[in-house]
C-alpha cells in the first residue's frame, strides 16, 4: 500500500526562501546580537565582540533551525526540562484517605472528590516543591472512572473502551483479504476530527491464572498412567503457547462534553455504531465496563505481576481509596532519559518513523507476534477533511514557490531549468495524488501516533527486545526511534485510557493507515469440556474447541497416507476419553489400527471376520424405545435395506418381495415384542425359516438368496451376540473378508451403530463415532444411501460422529457426499495428494494461502475448519506410552517392537 510522503518537511517560506519561524528568529538575532556587538567592541575588542555576539545569537539560531523527532528545539528543551527538574524522577505509591468528608455519597461522586481533592493537594505541593507530581497514582492521567466504564480524562475528555477479537486475516482467500480491508477502511472513515480514537494491542506474559487451564478431571483406575501423560502434554503445550503470551486487542475513543450527563448517551451511540462496524466486519466485540478497564489498566502497570486485580466499587466507600489507589504500581522511575521502571520492570518507548513509500500488512502482524511483553499504540485523530484540503493545497502552492526558485538559480548558473531536486519532484507527485485522494476518492486525512513500549525484567531482555523489533520496521523501510526525555509521556500515552501526550504525528490516508490491520488469525480456546487440537501455527497458542457447540457436530479428517489423520483422531478418542468421562466412544476399524488403544482403555474390541469368534446379531432390538418410534418398523426398514444387499442386482427388491419381507419381521418379532415367556432374540435363520414358510414364490427368492448367510459358509451373522456392546469404548475391526461379505459387515455395523446412539440418547449420553476408510462404506449406493440417513439421523440423538479417509478421489466422486458435506461443520484437513488438492479447492472453496497448509506438509500439520473459523494447526506429539498407542506409522512401530 503507498504511503504520502511526510508534506510537513516542506515549510512555507515568507521571504528570501526562509519561513515565518526563521525570519522571527534570526530577525530577533540581529536586533540582539548586533547592538551587542557595537556596544561591546569598545570594551573588549572586535574579537571578544564578535564572540559575544555569537553567543547571545546562538539560541536563536537553534530555535530557527534544530528540530529533534519533528519537534523544534523549544519542546525538545522541555522535555528535558520537564524530565530532569519539573518533575520528580522516581513516583513511589502513596495513597490519601479522606473518607469522612464524603460520608453518605455515592462511590464514583466520591471518586471524583477524592480525585479532585488529590490533584488540589499535588497542586499546593507542587507550588512548594517546585514538582508537578508527588505520587504513583498522580501520575496516572485519569480523573475518574465510572463504573458504566465511561473514564473522565482531563481537558473535558470522556472516553469509553471495547475489547474486540481476531478475524481470519492472514490465511484468508486474496478476495477475502481485499473485503477486509476495505471494510476496516470504512471502519476508520467513520471517525471524524471531533472523535480522536486509541488502538491498543497488549501483549502480556500469562501465569497459571491464564485462560487456557487443563481440564481432565482427575481419578484413581486403571488410567492413571495415561492421564497423567496426556494432562502432563497439555501443561507442556499451554505453557509453550506463545511461550506464554496473550494477546489483547482494544479501542478506546473519546469526545469532549461539559459533564458526564452530556457525555454518557454520545458516548453510548458512538460505541453502538462501532460495535455494529465491528459486527459487520465479522470481529466479536464486547463494551469494557468500569472495572474491567481498570483490571486493564492495572496489567499494563504491573508487567509481570502474578497478583490477581482485587477490587469492588463497594471498597470506595468502604475504604475511602480511589480507584487509582487499586491499580497504581510499587513505583515509577522516569529519570533516565531513554528508559523508564515500572515496579520491578524495566520499559522503553519507541515510536515508529515511517520512511517507506509502500507499507506491508504483515508489519504489524510480525510485530505483535514476537515472544516479548508489549503493548503496541495507535493514537489515531482524523483531520477535518476541508482543512485537509486546504493545508495540501497550501503545500503544493509552496512546492510551486520551491520549483520557480530552483529553476531561477539553475538559470543563473546557467543550467538546465527543467531539472529539478529529485525531492522535490517526489514531494510535488504525492501532494497531487494526495490532494486527488481527498477530494474524489473515499479518503480522509489522519495524524498517526505509532508507539511501542517495551518491557521486561532486565535491562539486557530490554535492549534485546527494541533490537528485534527494530529489526522489523528496518525489514519494512521504517525505523524505531527512542522517545528521548518522553518516557512518561510515552508511557501514559500507551494506557487504555485515550491520552496521547506524544507530539510526534505523522499525515497518513485512510488506506496507509488501514495497511496496519489489526486481524491476523481467529483463535479457538474455549472453556468447559473443550478438547485438545493442536497449536495455532500463526498465533502459537494452543487450539481448544467443544464439537458439541457446533451446529453440526459432525466431523471429517482428510489426509493422504502418513498424514497424522488417524494420529488426530486417536488423539481426539483420547481426550473424549479423559476430559468427558461419561460419554460412549464407537470405532469401525477396518484395518484394526485403534485395538491397542482400545484395550488400554479397556474397552471391547469386535473382530467381525469368518474365524474370529466375536459375533454381533443383525436381529438384536431394542423394543424400550421412546414414544413415538416403533422399534418393529425401524428393525424391519434395516432388514429390508439387508435383504435388498443380499438380493442384489439392479432393482433390488420387488414390492410384493418387500411386502413378504416386512410380514415375516413382524412374525418373527412377534412373541417377543409382545413380552411371551423368556423368548430368546431371533437369529437370521429364524427369518430365513419364516421365508420359507410363505406362501409367495418370491419369499423363496429371498430366503435363497439368505441362505449363504444363515446355513452356508457365511454365516458369521447368524449367532447370538457374545459381546460386550454396553462398554465405555467399542471398536469393530472389520478386516480380512471379501468384498460381498464386507458390504453386509458394513451395513451390520451401522445398525449396530445407529442402535448404540439410540440407546446411550434414551440415557442422556453422547456417543463419539468414529468410521475410518470412510470412502468405503460409499462405494455401494445402497449402503452409501441409508449411511447417508444414519449421518444425519445421528447429529440428533447427541452423537458426535467422525468419518476419516485418504481417498478424497473416491469420496468426492461419490454423489451421496453432498449431503454428508452440508451435514458437517468440523473438519481436519491434513497433507494432501496435488490431484486431491485442486478436488478440495473447488469442492471447500480453499484458497491459494490455505492450501499452502497441506502443500507437503509435515505429519500433524494441517487446515482446522471450525464452523465459519480456519486455523492453520501443528501437533508435535511428545513420545511415550500414548504416543506407541496412537502411532500407525511403521517406523515407529518397529522402533516399539525393538524396544519391546
Amino acid at each position: 500500500m503507498n504511503v504520502p510522503n511526510d508534506l510537513s518537511k516542506i515549510k512555507t517560506k515568507m521571504a528570501f526562501n526562509l519561513t515565518k519561524r526563521q525570519l522571527v528568529c534570526f530577525g530577533s538575532a540581529a536586533a540582539v546580537g548586533i547592538p551587542s556587538y557595537l556596544l561591546a567592541r569598545g570594551s573588549i575588542g572586535n574579537t571578544g565582540a564578535m564572540f559575544a555576539m555569537l553567543v547571545i545569537m546562538l539560541p536563536a539560531f537553534l530555535l530557527a533551525m534544530y528540530e529533534k523527532d519533528g519537534l523544534p528545539f523549544e519542546k525538545v528543551v522541555k522535555n528535558i526540562i520537564r524530565a530532569r527538574f519539573t518533575r520528580p524522577g522516581i513516583r513511589t505509591y502513596q495513597t490519601e484517605n479522606i473518607y469522612a468528608p464524603f460520608t453518605g455519597r455515592g462511590a464514583v461522586r466520591k471518586e471524583d472528590a477524592i480525585a479532585d481533592t488529590k490533584t488540589k493537594s499535588g497542586r499546593k505541593a507542587a507550588k512548594g516543591k517546585g514538582r508537578a507530581a508527588i505520587s504513583a497514582q498522580q501520575s496516572i492521567p485519569y480523573i475518574s472512572m465510572h463504573p458504566d466504564g465511561v473514564c473522565k480524562l482531563p481537558g473535558g475528555l470522556y472516553t469509553k473502551t471495547v475489547e474486540y477479537e481476531d478475524i481470519n486475516y492472514s490465511v484468508a482467500s486474496t478476495e477475502d483479504q481485499t473485503a477486509i480491508f476495505s471494510g476496516w477502511s470504512s471502519f476508520l472513515n467513520y471517525f471524524d476530527s471531533s472523535l480522536p480514537f486509541q488502538l491498543s494491542f497488549i501483549n502480556r506474559r500469562s501465569h497459571s491464572r491464564g485462560r487456557y487451564k487443563v481440564n481432565i478431571p482427575q481419578a484413581d483406575d486403571d488410567f492413571n498412567s495415561v492421564r497423567e501423560e496426556f494432562t502432563g502434554m497439555l501443561k507442556n503445550q499451554i505453557a509453550r503457547s506463545n511461550n506464554g503470551i496473550e494477546r489483547s486487542k482494544y479501542i478506546t475513543f473519546g469526545i469532549p462534553a461539559e459533564g458526564i450527563a452530556e457525555a454518557r448517551p454520545r458516548l453510548e451511540r458512538v460505541e453502538a455504531d462501532v460495535m455494529g462496524n465491528f459486527k459487520r466486519l465479522g470481529v466479536s466485540s464486547e463494551p469494557m465496563d468500569g472495572r474491567a478497564r481498570l483490571a486493564l489498566l492495572h496489567s499494563q502497570m504491573h508487567p509481570g505481576s502474578r497478583e490477581p486485580f482485587r477490587f469492588s466499587w463497594k471498597d470506595i466507600p468502604q475504604t475511602g481509596l480511589g480507584t487509582k489507589d487499586f491499580i497504581a504500581p510499587d513505583s515509577f522511575d522516569f529519570r533516565q532519559s531513554r528508559l523508564f521502571r515500572v515496579g520491578q520492570y524495566w520499559g522503553a518507548v519507541s515510536y515508529l518513523q515511517i520512511l517507506a513509500s509502500e507499507l506491508s500488512d504483515k508489519l504489524l502482524a510480525e510485530i505483535l507476534e514476537l515472544d516479548a511483553e508489549m503493548t503496541v499504540t495507535l493514537h489515531i485523530q482524523t483531520v477535518d477533511q476541508l482543512k485537509a484540503i486546504k493545508t495540501i493545497k497550501g503545500k503544493l502552492s509552496d512546492i510551486g514557490k520551491m520549483k520557480v526558485e530552483e529553476q531561477r538559480k539553475a538559470v543563473r548558473a546557467g543550467y538546465d531549468p527543467d531539472i529539478l531536486p529529485p525531492d522535490l519532484i517526489t514531494f510535488s507527485k504525492d501532494a497531487a495524488d494526495l490532494l486527488a485522494d481527498l477530494q474524489s476518492r473515499n479518503e480522509r486525512m489522519f495524524l498517526l501516533t505509532f508507539t511501542v513500549v517495551n518491557l521486561a525484567p532486565t535491562r539486557q531482555r530490554l535492549e534485546n527486545d527494541v533490537f528485534t523489533v527494530g529489526g522489523i520496521a528496518q525489514k519494512y523501510n521504517c525505523a524505531l526511534k527512542r522517545l528521548d526525555w518522553q518516557q512518561e509521556q510515552g508511557f501514559v500515552s500507551s494506557l487504555a485510557l485515550g491520552v496521547n501526550e506524544v507530539e510526534i504525528k505523522r499525515g497518513m490516508t485512510t488506506s496507509s493507515t488501514a495497511i496496519f490491520i489489526p486481524f491476523m488469525t481467529r483463535e479457538l480456546r474455549m472453556d468447559g469440556q473443550a478438547l485438545y487440537y493442536g497449536m495455532n501455527a500463526l498465533s502459537h497458542n494452543v487450539i481448544m474447541a467443544d464439537r458439541k457447540k457446533l451446529k453440526s457436530a459432525n466431523g471429517m479428517y482428510l489426509g493422504s497416507t502418513g498424514s497424522g489423520k488417524s494420529f488426530a483422531a486417536k488423539r481426539e478418542l483420547l481426550n473424549v476419553f479423559l476430559t468427558i468421562p461419561q460419554d460412549r466412544i464407537i470405532i469401525v476399524d477396518p484395518m484394526g489400527e485403534y485395538a491397542p488403544l482400545v484395550k488400554r482403555l479397556g474397552g471391547q474390541v469386535i473382530e467381525i471376520a469368518p474365524d474370529s469368534p466375536h459375533h454381533l446379531n443383525p436381529m438384536d432390538v431394542e423394543l424400550n424405545m421412546t414414544a413415538g418410534e416403533s422399534p418393529l418398523s425401524m428393525k424391519a426398514d434395516f432388514l429390508l435395506s439387508l435383504c435388498e444387499l443380499v438380493v442384489g442386482g439392479k432393482e433390488g427388491l420387488q414390492p410384493i418381495e418387500k411386502t413378504v419381507v416386512d410380514r415375516c419381521v413382524r412374525l418373527v418379532y412377534r412373541e417377543q415384542a409382545l413380552g411371551l415367556g423368556n423368548t430368546k432374540t431371533p437369529l437370521l435363520q429364524d427369518l430365513y425359516e419364516e421365508l420359507l414358510k410363505q406362501p409367495e414364490p418370491e419369499a423363496r427368492r429371498v430366503a435363497t438368496a439368505l441362505e449363504l448367510y444363515c446355513t452356508g459358509s457365511l454365516n458369521l451373522f447368524n449367532h447370538p451376540t457374545n459381546v460386550k456392546t454396553d462398554s465405555r469404548v467399542v471398536c469393530v475391526v472389520l478386516k480380512n473378508m471379501g468384498e460381498n461379505l464386507r458390504k453386509i459387515a458394513m451395513h451390520i455395523t451401522n445398525e449396530f451403530v445407529s442402535q448404540a446412539v439410540d440407546t446411550n440418547f434414551r440415557e442422556g449420553v453422547a456417543t463419539w463415532c468414529y468410521f475410518d476408510e470412510f470412502h468405503v462404506l460409499l462405494r455401494d449406493p445402497l449402503t452409501a444411501s441409508y449411511f447417508v440417513a444414519v449421518w444425519k439421523m445421528l447429529r440428533k440423538k447427541g452423537c458426535v460422529p467422525s468419518a476419516l479417509t485418504q481417498n478424497v478421489k473416491d469420496l468426492l466422486a461419490s454423489r451421496e457426499i453432498e449431503n454428508i458435506l452440508d451435514n458437517t461443520d468440523f473438519m481436519i484437513l491434513l497433507s494432501q495428494a496435488q490431484s486431491d488438492r485442486a478436488i478440495l479447492a473447488r469442492q471447500l472453496g480453499i484458497s491459494e494461502h490455505q492450501l499452502s497448509y497441506i502443500t507437503h506438509s509435515n505429519s500433524g500439520e494441517g487446515l482446522l475448519f471450525y464452523g465459519n473459523v480456519t486455523i492453520p494447526f501443528i501437533d508435535r506429539f511428545p513420545k511415550g506410552e500414548i504416543y506407541n498407542l496412537l502411532t500407525t506409522r511403521p517406523e515407529d512401530m518397529k522402533n516399539e517392537t525393538k524396544t519391546e
